[in-house]
């Protein structure tokens, strides 16, 4: 398959610039997999969509602040985004700068502090900050929200807490899992009153999530690496739910990626460690019964799991009414329920 396969046309104006007032507030499309039925509802319907005994799988990460900036020794503008914390003061990062520098360069940040360029992996830099205190409490000090590149404005105060989910905890992510967005306090409560149980797994949404794709191929492709966590806890949840007769919900894609690539034999194993997976349509996801996500972008990876998951034909006919019907796209955007394609969903 090819990428162009997976491209739509997107009016601007339906890319959500900033959240809406309240986070349960957003609409929701219901995408049955099997039949192409499209319905359109309000997020809040999702607890009555779900059943007692069923298991809702968040992802609990934490966006870092990871948006920095300085300058280079010889006076030019550097932004500094943390792909990924590697150390005490070591991190992989990208670079937005007019001339790249070298190995052995040195970037000032706004306070003064030092960061020494160690050298390049990929279109990364490797990066050490010549301070006492640890990276992480450079970043809370001086860092912004990273928004998404699409979101044409800088990161503002409200971003600060918008562009969290209410449950986060772990932090190492330089993007939202989106999905979570959508929940907040009063609506977590109506959903365990429902009988229905919740779990987390922890993976790292890198930044490498808006990398554009360069392959022509869609199996030519190389997926960046993050890094995940699914506990016993958790394997142990999903398995009582299974055994008991429950479906696992998965609440955006980093979930789907998760619990994919924990799978063994089948089985779902504690793991913890990194991944590359890539899900396009042929691979068949077994770990979830029903998928939780937001609006993708054309012709990326996530566009490319979803359609895996309920089909190439009906993802792209829900994204034709999504568009007609002027819902609102990407991270702060409105969410979809998607059943899965070619099996019952119980």
């Amino acid at each position: 398959m090819n990428k162009s396969d997976f491209h739509f046309d997107l009016p601007p104006d339906l890319i959500a610039q900033a959240p809406l007032p309240q986070r349960s507030a957003s609409r929701l499309l219901v995408v049955d997999g099997d039949s192409g039925a499209l319905e359109d509802r309000t997020f809040t319907d999702l607890v009555g969509l779900l059943q007692p005994g069923d298991l809702l799988v968040f992802n609990d990460t934490r966006v870092l602040p990871a948006r920095l900036f300085g300058h280079k020794a010889s006076g030019g503008a550097v932004e500094i985004l943390i792909e990924r914390v590697t150390g005490t003061h070591e991190a992989r990062a990208q670079l937005g700068v007019s001339k790249k520098p070298k190995e052995g360069g040195r970037i000032v940040l706004q306070d003064g502090t030092e960061v020494s360029v160690l050298g390049r992996e990929g279109e990364f830099f490797l990066l050490r900050f010549e301070t006492a205190e640890p990276l992480e409490k450079v970043l809370l000090r001086l860092g912004r929200m990273p928004l998404p590149p699409y979101i044409d404005r800088a990161a503002d105060a409200a971003d600060d807490e918008r562009y969290q989910t209410v449950f986060a905890r772990t932090a190492g992510a330089v993007a939202a899992p989106t999905a979570g967005l959508h929940f907040d306090e009063e609506l977590l409560q109506r959903i365990a009153q429902r009988g229905v149980d919740t779990g987390y797994v922890t993976l790292h949404v890198g930044a490498g999530t808006f990398q554009p794709m360069r392959a022509k191929r869609i199996e030519d492709h190389a997926m960046h690496r993050e890094w995940l966590n699914v506990g016993a806890e958790l394997v142990q949840k999903i398995r009582r739910t299974r055994d008991s007769g429950g479906r696992v919900i998965a609440v955006g894609t980093t979930v789907v990626r998760a619990l994919e690539s924990a799978l063994r034999d089948g089985e779902l194993q504690p793991f913890a460690g990194e991944t590359q997976i890539f899900i396009f349509p042929g691979y068949s996801i077994t770990s979830v019964d029903a998928l939780v996500t937001n609006f993708h972008l054309p012709e990326s990876t996530l566009l490319m799991l979803v359609s895996a998951f309920s089909g190439r034909d009906r993802i792209f006919a829900a994204y034709r009414h999504a568009v007609e019907k002027r819902y609102r796209f990407f991270s702060y955007g409105d969410a979809m329920l998607l059943w899965p394609g070619g099996r019952a969903r119980g």
